[in-house]
């Protein structure tokens, strides 16, 4: 097998939920048990901080690895979904995965996971965390692909448990309120393991006060220890950061205004981590927090994309995401709006819809996977909430027709799914 014919395999022979949804979800831990003691128990072999939320835990993930980079850790970073290619999933100092190394694994194991027949993300996280223990990091940052009590990545001990944003999403799996939803994430805290939530929400403090409680297992909401706010008359990016001792900035390489949000649980964590030890200087904080892009290949986070016009594209995909991404959009100087924007077919759009501006003209796409909703019913869907524009289902060619109507001073938005940023040619 070569590589391309690996992928085939994986994409096609293992039930993949980025393409097809519920058919690959499953409510147990036991294949990825039995997927890590064939390898032997790799994810005991590195130390761990695993980051679960709604939304941040992407942006959190790559922070606190650029971080630890900066401090000189060989770190390791699992995340999901990939936009481009399949090894940005699994890095270590911001390398991706060689090409050779997933053929290796998969020859290696294929009798084993044709038997086992795990989905995708269950194979992936076997093979993330035996490349980790065979490179010996000191360290991996683990993002959680959906949840977390049932999440395959849930098997690890890790030094530090992160919860970010708790918002309506994946709702058909996780619960219709914020309490059910909590109670997912929370399935990540572990025994005696410090958690850090990132955000005090009301309708959630007391999923996670009663399960850190539970489990005898320190718990920080960092928004209790760092007042952040966007610095006045400052470029997208620049915070100040209040603390009860210290007052100072901080400059992200990441612009978009929800990393506000954010940024309390990353420095909360980091000085949990420097309280186990971890060598960790404020230079490699407001380093590693300026190069998160550069040291990681963080791609799709409020993302220029050109000038003239402006053109930007964001993965925010559900009701709290793209809150923000409008927001910031109205910071803009613009004269038009146009929105390329297209989602999947198993969450209620109603609610984006909604909050999506009224005076942009939008060209409704179709992301190519299954579970994309087809241009034309979100185009209906869009017409229905007030919304004006045309079906153009390729995501470049959209992009192409919104160039040609847009002048120099004018604002180009792509997003809505993190399938169609995936999609973008400049990327």
């Amino acid at each position: 097998m070569n590589y391309d014919q690996t992928l085939d395999y994986m994409f096609n022979a293992l039930p993949m939920f980025q393409r097809v949804g519920a058919a690959a979800f499953k409510k147990n831990l036991s294949n990825t048990i039995a997927l890590c003691k064939q390898l032997g128990n790799p994810e005991t072999q590195f130390k761990s901080i695993h980051v679960a939320g709604t939304n941040g835990k992407g942006s959190t993930s790559h922070a606190l690895c650029s971080v630890l980079m900066e401090a000189g850790y060989k770190v390791g970073l699992y995340t999901s979904p990939h936009l481009k290619s399949f090894t940005e999933r699994i890095k270590i100092n911001g390398e991706e995965i060689p090409q050779q190394e997933v053929v290796d694994f998969v020859l290696k194991q294929k009798g084993f996971l044709d038997e086992l027949k795990p989905s995708f993300f269950e194979m992936t996280v076997g093979l993330a965390f035996w490349y980790f223990a065979k490179e010996k990091v000191d360290i991996a940052v683990i993002e959680v692909g959906m949840g977390g009590r049932f999440d395959s990545t849930n098997v690890i001990a890790p030094e530090l448990s992160v919860i970010t944003n708790i918002g309506y999403d994946h709702m058909q799996f996780l619960g219709d309120t914020l309490p059910k939803i909590a109670g997912e994430k929370a399935g990540i805290i572990k025994e005696n393991i410090p958690v850090v939530i990132s955000q005090r929400q009301e309708e959630t403090s007391e999923v996670f006060d009663i399960k850190a409680k539970e489990k005898n297992a320190p718990i920080f909401y960092a928004e209790d220890y760092f007042e952040v706010v966007k610095k006045e008359n400052a470029i997208a990016g620049v915070f100040q950061i209040t603390t009860d001792s210290a007052q100072f900035s901080i400059e992200l390489d990441l612009k978009g205004n929800y990393q506000q949000k954010n940024l309390p649980g990353i420095l909360q964590s980091i000085e949990v981590l420097q309280n186990l030890g971890y060598k960790i200087t404020q230079n490699h904080i407001e380093k590693g927090l300026g190069q998160v892009i550069k040291n990681t290949g963080l791609k799709g986070r409020w993302q220029q994309l050109g000038s003239y016009p402006t053109i930007i594209c964001d993965t925010g995909h559900n009701e709290d995401g793209i809150k923000y991404i409008v927001e910031q959009i109205q910071e803009y100087a613009y004269n038009r709006l146009f929105m390329v924007i297209g989602m999947v077919n198993d969450k209620d759009v109603s609610k984006v819809l909604s909050i999506l501006p009224r005076d942009a003209y939008y060209f409704f796409v179709q992301a190519n996977i299954p579970r994309a909703m087809t241009a034309n019913d979100l185009f209906s869907k869009g017409k229905e909430a007030g919304l004006t524009g045309e079906v153009i289902e390729d995501v470049n060619l959209a992009i192409a027709a919104a160039k040609k109507k847009a002048g120099e001073d004018d604002l180009i938005f792509i997003g809505g799914s993190t399938f169609v940023v995936a999609e973008i040619n400049e990327l």
